[in-house]
């Protein structure tokens, strides 16, 4: 099968990214799936893994973790029910201890012994995977293959990052940077009644934001024309966390979506954080989290903006969003 693997971790104009043709097909392991992928996004989160920003977990590991795909064999043992011929779905998340005092208290995502697909074991850029069965997700109908596979990770985390952020009914939300996570969070807070404003670097992003009905789209530097109750940073970008906390009224939050980010200049307390203002960080997620957003996306349909690319052009889609070339979201199609 093909398969790219990160060779050695560094730019993406390197190409750390290398495309092997003929790769064995893994086999799944007893209460494991074997997936043909069928689509796989590609998540700020794999970039950061080929660069090397997130340290090595595993030698010329295969990145993706987004990823739809049919059940092509089951392992030997429980596979929550799954079958061959199924559609199941990969994220971010692959297996927990579930013995620890976090997996006990339903904070499964802090589990110290976690491990992650992408990362820890080989992910979905390839036209084969494995996922244990307990942490395979069912998806929802009514959308494409290429547009479910973002739901899986940047769907998830922007879920996540909006109960992080304590947004009130009908409260006022700031999302810095706007690309596949931020575009479905803002959906979601649009459904419950939110006023949002988006603040990126792109004119495209901005575009899109508008039209999924955001009430305002500026630059990442600019203040909203309002307060916030609460705001996202999406954007890897240490500097913004300064004028996010800025942008914030009175008790506001302020949660940080991303796995990795740039250094943090120095904060003045009383221009940040005086008034109750918070800072919050995200931490994958867990499995009720999954299961509660993939609810919410078969309830309501989300607009999914997928910009697809062929599976052999892996690397040019990292790089194009590492440039921000594109809006919505990167997704490949084997």
């Amino acid at each position: 099968m093909r398969a790219w693997h990160v060779e050695a971790p560094g730019p993406v104009s390197g190409h750390p990214l290398r495309l092997h043709p003929d790769d064995d097909v893994p086999r799944a392991a007893p209460g494991e799936l074997l997936l043909r992928v069928l689509a796989c996004g590609v998540c700020r989160t794999d970039l950061h893994v080929t660069e090397g920003d997130l340290p090595p977990h595993r030698p010329g590991v295969t990145p993706g973790h987004e990823v739809v795909g049919e059940v092509a064999a089951v392992g030997d043992g429980d596979t929550a029910g799954f079958k061959t011929g199924d559609r199941a779905g990969a994220a971010w998340l692959r297996r927990t201890d579930g013995e620890c005092r976090y997996c006990q208290h339903g904070a499964e995502n802090l589990c110290p012994r976690s491990l992650y697909t992408g990362w820890d074991a080989d992910g979905g850029y390839a036209e084969y995977m494995t996922v244990p069965a307990a942490y395979a997700h069912r998806l929802p109908d009514g959308y494409t293959d290429a547009e479910l596979a973002p739901l899986l990770c940047a769907g998830i985390i922007g879920y996540r990052a909006l109960q992080r952020a304590a947004l009130p009914p009908g409260g006022r939300l700031g999302l810095y940077g706007f690309g596949g996570s931020a575009h479905l969070a803002a959906q979601v807070a649009l459904a419950r009644g939110a006023t949002v404003h988006v603040l990126t670097r792109g004119e495209q992003a901005r575009r899109l934001a508008l039209e999924i009905g955001a009430a305002s789209a500026g630059d990442a530097s600019d203040m909203p024309p309002e307060p916030l109750d609460a705001a996202i940073l999406f954007a890897p970008v240490g500097d913004l966390v300064l004028p996010a906390l800025a942008a914030l009224d009175r008790g506001g939050t302020l949660a940080i979506a991303g796995i990795h980010l740039s250094d943090i200049p120095p904060l003045n307390y009383q221009e940040h954080l005086f008034q109750e203002r918070q800072l919050r960080s995200v931490t994958s997620n867990t499995r009720a989290d999954a299961r509660e957003f993939l609810a919410l996306a078969a309830e309501h349909k989300l607009a999914v903006t997928v910009h697809p690319y062929p599976l052999d052009a892996a690397d040019r889609a990292l790089r194009d969003l590492k440039d921000g070339r594109f809006d919505g979201a990167a997704v490949l199609v084997p």
